[in-house]
């Protein structure tokens, strides 16, 4: 049989580069200003970046900043040669031809993506003339969340060079009066200590921070590109035992909700711990590390209990028991004794830690439900509509559920939802050395419950954001606004109904201040108002269906255009001079990823880290695509041991590579944590009429932070994953749609059965037995086990897992594996077991 032949073209990195940090020579950052304030908890923060042309031609200038992921874009503007071009919001529908230009001219259309744990990334780019000068505006509204008694203010500075007028100003008026402010974060020790000066006044503090040229190349998280680090401003307010703090001004008023001095609430807690194969190694030793710490930190009167679960549940005890020495003891050796195995039941360990809490019923204590999981529900009830009203059903608003998702291979929207609907919280919980700590901070949070069933209530108001909470903890905060009935400030009466342990207490105004004015503009309580109110629509409208789930979402859009919010709703148009591409800013949502080349707004799961490519060696090319130009400075590159190709004429670097000595690379989503790739997204122009079909591919590097740009040629086959020790293999049939994927994957389970996968359904051949299924039941054939959801098929074989994404593109649709869990097994081969290639830059001669 003649061995397939895929053309490889390396021109996508090149454009990726030439823009990704700045030649001190070319253009120069003469000024960075980042000026951030904040009143009665409100941020509102403005990054001036002032940027000259030195060259003699024009020059694209970048501005490249990242923002808190909590917070929402408000305005974007650029000041060129005396001409303002501001960034307008609009809904994401009617964003969507814009945002469909930039992409097919090859421009990044998705400005704004996800870097890190809490912080969020923009960049844009302008062509600015010869020895002119560009000065980008961006400012960003957030609501400071109190959590373990502080507030924490970050800011992050990275304005990719030295620049000698860097200048952050930060001032804090709290009304309640300041109890403490500190400075953190790594851009505030060793040598950087001496460029902050903190200013602190009763209700007001300031704090300024003004590095030389020499302290931005030196400090810990310095270098050539300047600063790449944090600033943090920690601080909390007085408080006591009375109303709180409500602010009111032009008929709208924002109450921040915080005793202090009440007496702890005993628990009843049960952890529902996940032990499911893939939380293997790693995973699985922080989570007994982490939960033995957790025991210790329970006091004597809390009750638990402690159930862990993969297709099987496991109870330590079947019912909940006092947290004494001798029980603590024996929690602990069976937490220690925590093993991987098995698929993932969540519906039925969910449904049995409800069962306990509901079965041990304390007048005067609080009950909490707490799950982590580090993937979907792989064996029970696997329906996850199903799974939501089941849970709900059994919780009946009794008691909050907490779910902890470990990792990127979770579905956390699934459980999000699920946290929602119980009134709890969602947490993501990043693979890292700290994981551990991630997981008793998140339990700290919740380990001191003060009040329950709390009832915020405002006379001579209305729409008020959420006013009924199940509990109230230690350290933390409530934060109701509304609006004041036509604006009748003297009928406006707050009052708070909970209860403390067994008792009924009520907070009133008689021993409260109200600030009715404050030093705020009046627009500013307006603002706090909305963006809280947009933030708990969005948390609504995925709770709800049908209807009701669109009036919901018609409302959170309706309040984000009025007050120009960027949310993931709505996008921003950045408007350039004429002539230039207009850029379009897409906010992603927790676990989303934005890719140029993709559907707009195409969720295509989690963030992606990319599996590799394996080669025994390039030959040189007999024929190329035209690339992008080349300009002088710009390199090539080659992969490590490999030889470099030839420049092509149109300036990309193409290569003919035997198909049967390579495996080609293939996306993965599921794990990477921080890491977050943008898919160069260039398309080279064909000159022939019967050009070949190209299918884009990304290869995940070592060391290095960009990744190499793959186009196979034709409508082939490619074998994805081969398992020789099982028998099994996996095989995916390239679909005809350009940039698509593929159109069928068949998974070959022994020489008589096989599993084929479309966009259409799922096809068993079992001997001479052929069945079809579109709908979601669980298929199981041999050692394989194969679920559908909406646009996800989950494959899972006893330590592997895969999940296949139904993606559409110019209405086609088409498939795109990805391996959720590798198999432990170092024979197994295949396009989604191989590791990150190793590539150097080779500069090209001038």
């Amino acid at each position: 049989m003649e061995r397939a032949v895929v053309q490889i073209t390396l021109f996508g990195l090149l454009l990726a580069l030439g823009t990704t940090l700045p030649n001190k020579d070319d253009w120069d950052i003469y000024s960075f200003h980042i000026n951030s304030t904040v009143n009665s908890r409100y941020a509102t923060t403005v990054i001036t970046s002032r940027v000259a042309n030195r060259m003699d031609v024009s020059k694209e200038i970048e501005f490249h900043v990242r923002i808190p992921k909590n917070a929402f874009i408000s305005k974007f503007k650029m000041l060129i040669d005396g001409q303002e071009y501001d960034g307008v919001v609009k809904a994401k529908e009617q964003a969507k031809q814009q945002y469909a230009q930039a992409v097919s001219r090859g421009q990044s259309a998705g400005l704004v993506s996800s870097v890190g744990r809490t912080l969020e990334e923009f960049k844009t780019s302008v062509t600015v003339a010869a020895h002119k000068k560009v000065t980008f505006e961006l400012t960003y509204e957030e609501l400071l969340k109190r959590r373990l008694g502080k507030y924490e203010l970050q800011i992050h500075a990275q304005p990719m060079q030295p620049v000698k007028d860097f200048k952050v100003d930060v001032y804090i008026n709290e009304n309640a009066g300041i109890n403490f402010i500190e400075v953190k974060g790594g851009l505030s020790t060793n040598a950087m200590a001496n460029a902050i000066t903190k200013t602190h006044v009763d209700k007001q503090a300031w704090v300024y921070f003004y590095p030389t040229e020499d302290q931005q190349k030196t400090c810990d998280s310095c270098g050539d590109q300047g600063m790449n680090g944090d600033l943090v401003i920690v601080y909390d307010v007085n408080r006591d035992t009375s109303l709180g703090d409500i602010k009111r001004s032009a008929g709208y008023f924002v109450h921040h909700f915080a005793p202090s001095n009440l007496p702890r609430i005993p628990k009843n807690v049960v952890f529902i711990i996940d032990q499911s194969g893939s939380m293997h190694g790693r995973k699985i030793t922080q989570t007994r590390i982490a939960l033995i710490h957790i025991l210790n930190d329970l006091a004597e009167d809390d009750h638990f209990g402690l159930i862990t679960f993969d297709s099987d549940i496991f109870h330590w005890k079947r019912e909940l028991v006092q947290a004494n020495k001798e029980n603590l003891n024996s929690a602990k050796t069976f937490a220690r004794g925590i093993t991987d195995r098995g698929a993932t039941d969540i519906n039925r360990a969910v449904l049995e830690g409800a069962r306990m809490l509901n079965a041990h019923p304390r007048e005067g204590s609080a009950s909490i439900l707490i799950l982590l999981t580090d993937g979907d529900p792989t064996t029970g009830e696997t329906n996850l509509e199903r799974i939501h009203s089941n849970v709900r059903r059994v919780i009946a608003d009794k008691f909050p559920l907490y779910c902890l998702g470990f990792g990127f291979d979770v579905n956390f929207e699934f459980l999000e939802k699920m946290s929602l609907q119980n009134n709890g919280v969602a947490r993501r919980i990043y693979e890292d050395s700290d994981a551990d700590l991630q997981l008793t901070g998140f339990y700290e949070e919740v380990a001191t419950p003060l009040l329950t069933d709390v009832t915020m209530i405002y006379i001579g108001a209305n729409n008020l954001t959420q006013t009924n909470f199940s509990l109230y903890y230690n350290g933390s905060e409530i934060v109701v606004a509304g609006q004041i009935t036509d604006n009748e400030i003297e009928t406006f009466t707050p009052q708070v109904i909970a209860v403390s342990t067994s008792k009924r207490v009520v907070f009133s105004e008689t021993n409260t201040t109200v600030d009715s004015t404050g030093t705020m503009s009046d627009s500013h309580i307006q603002r706090v108002w909305a963006y809280l109110t947009v933030k708990q629509l969005l948390e609504k409208e995925l709770q709800l269906s049908g209807p009701e789930k669109e009036n919901v979402k018609n409302e959170a859009l309706r309040l984000s255009l009025k007050y120009s919010f960027v949310t993931p709703l709505t996008s921003m148009v950045v408007t350039k001079p004429q002539g230039e591409n207009t850029d379009v800013l897409h906010k992603p949502k927790e676990g989303e990823r934005q890719t140029s080349g993709l559907p707009f707004g195409q969720p295509i799961g989690r963030l992606t880290p990319w599996t590799s490519l394996s080669g025994k060696g390039f030959s040189p090319a007999s024929g190329s695509i035209p690339g992008p130009p080349v300009t002088r400075g710009q390199g090539f590159y080659t992969a490590s041991g490999l030889l470099p190709g030839p420049p092509v004429a149109g300036g990309g670097l193409s290569t003919q590579v035997d198909y049967a000595d390579y495996d080609l690379m293939m996306p993965d989503y599921g794990g990477m944590g921080t890491g977050y790739a943008i898919v160069p997204t260039y398309k080279p122009t064909i000159a022939a009429t019967d050009a070949p079909l190209y299918h884009r591919f990304l290869l995940k590097t070592v060391n290095q932070s960009l990744p190499l740009c793959f186009d196979v040629s034709g409508d082939v086959g490619l074998k994805l994953l081969h398992h020789p020790n099982r028998e099994m293999s996996v095989n995916g049939e390239l679909d005809s749609v350009a940039h698509g994927g593929f159109k069928r994957i068949v998974i070959h389970v022994k020489p008589d059965q096989h599993i084929e996968v479309d966009t259409a359904g799922i096809t068993v051949r079992d001997g001479q037995r052929v069945t079809s299924h579109t709908g979601q039941d669980l298929l199981t054939i041999g050692s394989v086990t194969v679920i559908r959801r909406n646009k996800e098929i989950d494959v899972a074989a006893e330590d592997s897992r895969m999940v296949i994404l139904v993606q559409e593109k110019d209405g086609e649709e088409f498939l795109w594996p990805v391996l959720r869990q590798r198999p432990s097994d170092t024979s197994v081969t295949g396009i989604l077991a191989l590791k990150p290639a190793v590539y150097e830059e080779v500069q090209q001669g001038k």
